[in-house]
């Protein structure tokens, strides 16, 4: 059996690295979703712009700020493939966005808009825990 030269454990975590490819997905996939979010906020899209400000009542000057954060998150999941602190900080920010967002929407009932801010905190919620588990990230062994 031919060795890598790299070390694959920096991305893959775990032994099998079973973990770190799902972490890879989840990343990858959920850093397009919210960096796409971000891009529509940027662009006051008139979809964003309906159930963001009319539903739920953000105010418009807030919409750069919103996308800033989701744009980090982006980032910070993409990096964290190779630094898992990193990843795991974005992640956490990421699903204390989404919890915001979720509230938002119960505080003034719009239960049929909830379910976008769902999925992504769930995904925000997954990429955390696939984050934390490819890397023993708090386990004192390291």
């Amino acid at each position: 059996m031919v060795q890598s030269p790299y070390n694959t454990r920096i991305i893959f975590g775990t032994k099998d690295g079973s973990m770190g490819i799902a972490y890879l997905v989840v990343a990858i996939v959920l850093a397009a979703m919210v960096l796409f979010s971000g891009a529509g906020k940027l662009r006051n899209d008139a979809h964003i712009i309906k159930v963001i400000h009319e539903t739920v009542g953000v105010p418009m000057k807030y919409f750069p700020l919103l996308a800033a954060c989701e744009i980090a998150g982006a980032v910070g999941l993409v990096l964290g493939i190779w630094w898992p602190i990193l990843g795991s900080a974005a992640a956490t920010g990421l699903v204390i966005y989404f919890v915001g967002a979720v509230v938002s929407h119960v505080r003034v009932n719009d239960l049929k808009g909830i379910g976008p801010a769902a999925m992504l905190l769930t995904m925000s919620a997954a990429a955390l825990i696939l984050r934390v588990l490819a890397h023993h990230i708090f386990s004192p062994a390291l």
